[in-house]
């Protein structure tokens, strides 16, 4: 699938795979967000709080997940973005990424999105609104 126009109800983009989550992926962002909360970098302050481990940022998860459209940035752009967090993403864990399109009105293609770890689980779902030059 080259452009978005291409892409029929019902048909998805290409999923992509992240690499597996690394604890230097999980600092990097804390300092790009400003979100230091120790439960995201610090084993022992995770399994204080009653983790297993440390744990990534939902917004790391989210914010990888639009990188299913940057390919198509010449044709739209993520007009709205609406997520609810399922799981935990904990480190080594590898993050698939999905877009299915449910409806195409005028020029606004609504799309189904989800996260899912190497096990099938859902860690992330919802809906991206692109709108269309």
């Amino acid at each position: 699938m080259n452009t978005l126009t291409q892409l029929q109800v019902g048909e998805s983009v290409k999923e992509i795979q992240l690499d597996p989550v690394s604890r230097i992926d999980l600092i990097k962002y804390a300092g790009a967000s400003g979100d230091f909360n120790p439960i995201h970098t610090i084993d022992e302050e995770a399994k204080k709080a009653g983790l297993p481990g440390i744990i990534a940022h939902g917004m790391w998860t989210m914010g990888n997940l639009a990188k299913i459209f940057t390919p198509y940035f010449e044709e739209g752009f993520v007009q709205d973005y609406s997520i609810r967090f399922k799981g935990m993403v904990f480190l080594n864990d590898v993050i698939t990424l999905k877009a299915i399109l449910k409806e195409s009105v005028d020029n606004i293609l609504r799309f189904q999105v989800q996260a899912v770890n190497q096990n099938g689980n859902e860690v992330l779902k919802g809906e991206v609104l692109f709108k269309q030059y």
